[in-house]
């Protein structure tokens, strides 16, 4: 699994949020947020969406942890009822590309963290997301964008 270091500069988010076990459920605020975002015209080949799951679920009950879909925004594009926002902190992330199935999912999360102090990295507070830019999510791919020091 290859990791890169990026700066990810600060950014909008328009998002739709689950609350609940993660797993299958967590299909359907992405298709919110996609929906949404289409309806604004804002889907395009260089369109960012992220996912975000904030909660621990060996720590946090499963009927409270929480999942956000959404789509990076302009600072100054409003937004209306049907979806929240909130601004993703930026700063160093280590990036890794994974093919987005649930095997290699869980095989990456199983290998993010040692490749990470092994190569003397520091895990940020930031939150942990996954990055879809344009068409990645249609071709089955995501970044899994982890913030370090």
């Amino acid at each position: 699994m290859e990791m890169k270091i990026e700066t990810i500069p600060s950014c909008r988010i328009a998002y739709v949020r689950q609350i609940g076990p993660y797993g299958s459920a967590n299909v359907q605020p992405m298709q919110k947020i996609k929906q949404w975002a289409s309806a604004k015209n804002l889907l395009t080949h260089s369109s960012i969406l992220v996912s975000i799951s904030h909660d621990n679920p060996e720590t946090t009950p499963p009927e409270q942890c929480r999942y956000d879909s959404g789509i990076v925004i302009a600072d100054d594009y409003p937004i209306d009822s049907l979806v929240n926002e909130a601004q993703l902190i930026g700063g160093k992330y280590a990036i890794f590309k994974v093919k987005h199935t649930a095997e290699h999912i869980k095989q990456a999360w199983g290998e993010i963290f040692p490749v990470l102090l092994n190569d003397g990295y520091q895990l940020d507070a930031r939150p942990i997301y996954e990055r879809y830019i344009g068409d990645m999510d249609t071709n089955q791919y995501c970044e899994i964008c982890v913030p370090v020091l």
